[in-house]
């Protein structure tokens, strides 16, 4: 196999498995309430479909903290969550991000205006490998 095709597929197989990965992540405001009780339980998936829309990952936070604790909704939110615009999202909702820190969501905070997604990459990979870059990218808009 020529080098370039061998590259030609490793390209490929990166770009089918970010697509993976987006797909697995569920918008709050847009899924089903089936899809969303596959993430949570029914009378979970039933509250978030009542309270739509959420216009911040904060307030469906809200919603959420009340009948969740911390742990829990942290795993949740790696399978369901309110995507957050990366120009105007504040520190808590960036902080709701699973995995992301104080200094993430500093580094987050520290390049805006972000004036593509390929910026958020270019710069939060600094801090970052790939993978997580991808996985953190799941998570925000430029919208």
């Amino acid at each position: 196999m020529s080098r370039f095709r061998f590259l030609g597929s490793i390209m490929a197989a990166l770009l089918l498995s970010q697509s993976a990965l987006a797909a697995d992540l569920l918008d709050a405001n847009a899924a089903s309430e089936e899809a969303i009780a596959g993430a949570a339980d029914a009378g979970t998936a039933a509250s978030i479909v009542a309270a739509r829309p959420f216009a911040t990952v904060g307030e469906l936070n809200t919603l959420l903290s009340a009948t969740m604790n911390e742990d829990d909704l942290e795993s949740l939110y790696g399978k369901l969550f309110v995507p957050i615009n990366l120009n105007t999202a504040s520190r808590e909702d960036i902080l709701l991000i699973p995995g992301v820190g104080r200094k993430m969501a500093h580094e987050f905070e520290e390049y805006r205006p972000y004036s593509s997604m390929e910026q958020f990459r270019r710069e939060i990979g600094k801090y970052v490998d790939e993978d997580e870059v991808a996985r953190l990218e799941m998570y925000v808009t430029l919208d």
